[in-house]
């Protein structure tokens, strides 16, 4: 037991020697500035496709039963309220098919802590779109991506079946 203590403590000790190495605060990050000084932060310059809702290409999932990401600009359609939800005027399922928009899967119409389908509307619980969707935006990445997704079917590419596999797994 003694000489296991000792060892840990010649590791430590020999850790804190050799890589001790301080690190600015400027190379925290991708910013590379101060982060106590907000006045030097420059924010990449980017652009939302210029198509209207309905006209933009649609993004796959990044990955299978991931959020779609928004393929239009959002200016002016993310004020939601409790009584109010301008992504629902094209996308739930009474309007989408007719506006040629994707309509809100049967997970956002099902109320999970109840076990609950809902008939009117969406769960409280999705009312925020924008707390997991997020419009792309045209930039520069900051870190290269080598991620490939695996889909157990091509409809998950576009498509949710969240609520048939939530349970897998679960005993």
């Amino acid at each position: 037991m003694k000489m296991h203590k000792i060892a840990v403590l010649g590791s430590v000790l020999l850790s804190l020697a050799f890589g001790a190495k301080a690190i600015s605060d400027t190379e925290l990050g991708f910013r590379n500035v101060p982060l106590n000084n907000e006045d030097k932060v420059k924010l990449q310059e980017f652009k939302y496709g210029d198509k209207a809702p309905g006209e933009s290409q649609v993004f796959d999932r990044a990955y299978e039963n991931a959020p779609p990401m928004i393929p239009h600009d959002v200016e002016g359609l993310t004020d939601f309220t409790q009584s109010t939800n301008p992504c629902l005027d094209c996308h739930s399922p009474e309007v989408a098919k007719d506006v040629g928009a994707l309509p809100v899967p049967e997970s956002h119409r099902y109320d999970l802590r109840n076990a609950k389908a809902i008939t009117d509307g969406i769960s409280d619980s999705r009312w925020n779109c924008t707390q997991c969707h997020a419009p792309q935006a045209q930039v520069k990445p900051l870190v290269g991506n080598t991620f490939k997704p695996e889909y157990r079917n091509k409809n998950s590419k576009n498509g949710s079946n969240l609520l048939e596999v939530i349970n897998e797994g679960v005993k």
